[in-house]
């Protein structure tokens, strides 16, 4: 794999146990949330336990921005790897506060190599009320919080999370999302991001590898890496692909807006976004239906035209996945066999898509 840049992360592991083997060979951007992305023992976490130094890969190789973490020579320890790591459960001491606990991170780093304050970290996951209490005075999600700004006290190089929100009922994980996606707007830290949960990767990830066995099976742009056909099988009824788009138009009448995207536009809900504002948008697969001519008299408001690019069978042997070119922009429809032969859809083929359902992630 071509590397990505001076500020690449460079991972090579393979070792093995009696009935799974890790074997990945990974060239990562340096800046983003690279989202690590597959089943339970697919070997995501045994991936982020090799770059933090806690599993050892007998000749492994690990470069981050060009400096050596581990080669055929040397093995850096993980307590001098300028990473920070935040686990499933917050990993604070219980008998010190929340400002103790982060003043404890911050001692491991000196003072010339501070990259991000403590006030900054404090002000980014937003405990500045939380400091004075101890850890079994916290929510789920305050403890997360304050885990992650642990985590950034140390100026990390590199921030490895390993799912954040497992442990989170729905409520708490709606409550942290929001801080998670300010760390990834307004920091340049690069995140490697352990997740199973597709709603997770599709709002924060921009580059996603998608691990299955203990294999990178798939490594690439978010867009571009869900929108391949060979991987929606994994996916299974959470295949479909996510968009870049930016608010165009509200339309207060319907509590509606247009987001614009390179190949046109969705309407979907209106949440109180301003015009201008850059949003995520995620279009399932099983959401998607095709023509051959734009429907009329139809309650889809979302209606694109396009060309087919792609068509693969699906593992129901009912199904087939269609990929559509909408103008720059791929859309994945799941439709039947059955369909795909009346409507004769081969590569090039001119059809409308209609998009019934749109969910705004960003």
């Amino acid at each position: 794999m071509a590397a990505l840049g001076a500020d690449a992360i460079r991972a090579v592991f393979r070792l093995g146990w009696p009935g799974f083997t890790l074997d990945v060979d990974l060239t990562l951007p340096g800046r983003g949330v690279t989202g690590l992305f597959g089943p339970s023992g697919s070997g995501k976490t045994t991936v982020l336990r090799c770059v933090a130094g806690l599993e050892r890969a007998p000749g492994g190789l690990l470069t981050v921005a060009g400096e050596v973490w581990q080669d055929g020579e040397r093995f850096v320890p993980t307590h001098r790897r300028p990473l920070g790591y935040v686990f499933q459960e917050a990993s604070l001491f219980p008998h010190l506060s929340v400002r103790r606990n982060l003043e404890f991170g911050l001692k491991r780093v000196p003072a010339a190599q501070r990259r991000v304050s403590l006030e900054r970290a404090i002000e980014l996951l937003g405990i500045g009320h939380l400091l004075d209490r101890r850890p079994d005075h916290l929510s789920g999600g305050e403890r997360q919080r304050a885990g992650l700004a642990r985590a950034l006290a140390v100026s990390p190089r590199l921030l490895l999370m390993d799912e954040p929100l497992a442990a989170l009922d729905h409520a708490r994980r709606r409550e942290l999302l929001p801080y998670l996606e300010r760390l990834h707007e307004e920091l340049t830290v690069p995140v490697l991001y352990v997740s199973h949960a597709p709603d997770e990767v599709a709002r924060l990830a921009d580059h996603v590898v998608v691990m299955d066995g203990g294999r990178a099976v798939a490594s690439g742009p978010l867009t571009e890496t869900l929108a391949r056909l060979d991987l929606p099988v994994r996916l299974g009824e959470d295949a479909g692909v996510v968009l870049e788009a930016v608010i165009g138009k509200r339309d207060s009448d319907w509590s509606l807006a247009r987001a614009d995207f390179p190949g046109g536009g969705l309407w979907v809900e209106d949440t109180g976004l301003p015009v201008g504002r850059r949003v995520r948008v995620r279009i399932l697969a099983r959401d998607v239906s095709l023509a051959l001519e734009r429907p009329e008299h139809t309650s889809i408001q979302n209606l694109l035209p396009g060309q087919v690019a792609e068509v693969r069978g699906e593992t129901q042997p009912a199904l087939t996945l269609v990929r559509v070119q909408v103008g720059d922009s791929p859309v994945i429809a799941r439709i039947t066999r059955r369909s795909t032969a009346q409507l004769g859809l081969v590569p090039g083929k001119r059809v409308w898509v209609q998009v019934k359902a749109v969910a705004l992630i960003g």
